[in-house]
This record gives C-alpha cells, sequence and structure tokens, in this order.
C-alpha cells in the first residue's frame, strides 16, 4: 500500500511521534510506502508531499512541533477543494490517509471518507476537547509546562505581595486551566464551561490577601464573565470560522485592579503550551496511537480514528469524536475548588 501522512490545525507534542509510529510498523511489517503530504490539508490541495522513509523519521520521537509542517486549510472553504483533495490524492497512487489533528482536521476527514477516500484519524489537541478518547497526545505536555510556569509565578507573586492572573489555552473546554490549576495549587480556576461573577473574583482576591496569600488565577482564553462574552484579540475568523480568542486574563486583571486597589498583573503563556519537547505520558500515547493507526489503515478500517480508553488503545467512528465536545463537568470544578485557601 501506499499511504499519505499528514498533520493539520495547531502543532502539539507528540504529532512527530505518531509519524514514526507509523512509518516504521508500516515499513517493517507490512512494506508500505509512505508519503508526507505538507502544512495540513494545504499538502493534498495543492499537491504539495515529500516521500516518508524510515531514515526520514528516525530520531524524531523527541522532537517538538511537526517535521510536516501544520496549517488551518479547509479544502472545504475552496470552491471544489475536497474534489482537487481526491483527485490528487488518488492521482499520486495514494491508498489512504492519516489524518492527524483535531476537530477541524478530523471533520474534514470525515467528509472525505463520505465521498469514498479512505481516512484513518488520530486525535490531537492539547484543549483534550475531543469526544471518544479519554485524553489527547500534547494535552499532558501543556498541562505540565502551565503548572511550571504557575510554581514559579506563586513565589514572584508573593514577594511582590500582587494578584496575577495567568490565561491559558481553551477555547470552549477548560481541561488546562483545570488540570494545571489543581496542579499548580491555583488559588482560583475560571473555565468556559461555567461563567464567573467579576464581583465575586475580586472579593477572593482581597479575601487571599487578608489571608496572608498572595492569589493566583488561572484563566481559560474562552472564560465568559456574566452578562459579559468571550475576549477576542482580533475581529474575523479562520478558515473553519473559529474566533481568535485571547485577552481575557488582562481585562480581568484591570478589573480587579479598579476594584481592590491590589496590584495585579496579567501573564498569557500562549504558544509556549504548544511548543518543546512531548512529556514522556505524551510521548507513549502518541506511538501507540501512531501503531494503531496505520494497522487500522493496513487493514482498510477507514472512517475510523484512534482513541485511548482506560489504558487501551481502540478504534471509534470519526463521527463520534466530532458530534460532541468533550468539556468539563460539574462534579470536577466541584473538586478543584477545595484546595481554595478563602
Amino acid at each position: 500500500m501506499r499511504i499519505g501522512v499528514l498533520t493539520g490545525g495547531g502543532d502539539c507534542p507528540g504529532l512527530n511521534a505518531v509519524i514514526r509510529a507509523a512509518v516504521l510498523r508500516g515499513t517493517r511489517e507490512w512494506g508500505h510506502e509512505f508519503v508526507g503530504y505538507l502544512d495540513g490539508w494545504k499538502g493534498p490541495l495543492e499537491n504539495q508531499s515529500r516521500e516518508l522513509t524510515v531514515d526520514e523519521v528516525r530520531g524524531i520521537l523527541a522532537e517538538g512541533g511537526t517535521i510536516l509542517g501544520s496549517s488551518r486549510t479547509n479544502p472545504d472553504s475552496d470552491d471544489g477543494g475536497m474534489e482537487r483533495v481526491i483527485g490528487n490524492v488518488r492521482a499520486a497512487g495514494i491508498d489512504g490517509l492519516i489524518a492527524i489533528g483535531g476537530d477541524d482536521t478530523l471533520g474534514v476527514a470525515r467528509q472525505l471518507t463520505e465521498q469514498g477516500l479512505g481516512v484513518v484519524g488520530v486525535p490531537k489537541t492539547i484543549d483534550n476537547d475531543l469526544g471518544a478518547t479519554d485524553y489527547t497526545f500534547g494535552f499532558d505536555t501543556a498541562v505540565n509546562i502551565v503548572m511550571e510556569a504557575l510554581d514559579r509565578l506563586r513565589t514572584t507573586g508573593a514577594s511582590h505581595h500582587r494578584a496575577l492572573v495567568v490565561e491559558v489555552m481553551g477555547r470552549h473546554a477548560g481541561w488546562i486551566a483545570l488540570h494545571s490549576g489543581m496542579a499548580g495549587g491555583a488559588d482560583l480556576i475560571l473555565v468556559p464551561e461555567r461563567e464567573f461573577d467579576p464581583g465575586e473574583v475580586c472579593a477572593h482576591v482581597d479575601a487571599c490577601f487578608e489571608a496572608g496569600v498572595a492569589p493566583l488565577i488561572v484563566a481559560s482564553e474562552g472564560a465568559v464573565p456574566k452578562q459579559g462574552s468571550e475576549v477576542t484579540l482580533t475581529e474575523g475568523t479562520d478558515a473553519f470560522g473559529n474566533v481568535r480568542l485571547g485577552g481575557i486574563g488582562g481585562w480581568l486583571a484591570d478589573r480587579i485592579g479598579e476594584v481592590t486597589g491590589r496590584e495585579t498583573r496579567s501573564v498569557v503563556l500562549g504558544h509556549l503550551q504548544r511548543g518543546g519537547t512531548p512529556t514522556a505520558f505524551d510521548r507513549v500515547l502518541a506511538t501507540r496511537l501512531g501503531y494503531r493507526a496505520i494497522e487500522a489503515a493496513n487493514e482498510g478500517e477507514w472512517g475510523m480514528m484512534t482513541t485511548l480508553r482506560g489504558t487501551a488503545i481502540e478504534l471509534a467512528p470519526l463521527a463520534d469524536a466530532l458530534d460532541e465536545s468533550k468539556t468539563v463537568p460539574a462534579d470536577r470544578l466541584v473538586e478543584a475548588e477545595f484546595g481554595y485557601p478563602a
């Protein structure tokens, strides 16, 4: 078989581990050939690719990012784009694709499968918000990066008696904020799943200072104040219709400073959460997902995606990952609140 591989959407630690696992197993066990499409769906749309051999993937396990590049190209937004992808892939003698990405990338994979092109999906997002899988690779790395930042910010905040608001990624799901906030002992965790009252946040900040604690607040970029709306950095949307969120940390820090009179700073971790080498957990998870993805392709199980359920790697229909996002349930938020000092 001749199999195409692509990585789409935001980059994420562990992408290279998936590519490596699929190529190594597919080549050595079944003698398959691999083509790497460049920059997500832009590759098959514009016929940009490179050969992927065992030599090409040797040594990339620990590398962050993706050797294939990525983009948010959406063939469905281009007139005739889906047909062009299918035509280019078939003209190259490709039997099927392994698409590694989040809901946007896998949404295109689902449409292509429905139109007759075989695709196996591998779920990827640091937000951990894809359904049908317990965890996505990249999430653990992102949480650890945020946790380390919180540990460092805690000491500088205490030294200067100031409140700190740390903005982390999380468009519609607050998993990064929840896990990193719990691990870093945050004094408040604000997530998209529950609107927050700015007045209550300010009262909590005052209570923390009165208890001798310089408060540390973790806020998802998609967190929304009551009677308010999402904070965005720019107007417009990307090719998949997503607005560019960001700025809630600065907005909240200004509000806290105005209401309480306490010095308050905001820190936006941004793409630091995506970059760098993956953790051991993410390396292992990504490797196992890639290993199972090439097995599914070899067996012609198109229209499926690899998933982690418990400790087992299984397959699920692409639709299961896309029909409903996995958001933070209320009971998990309650668990996080027990450690608040005030």
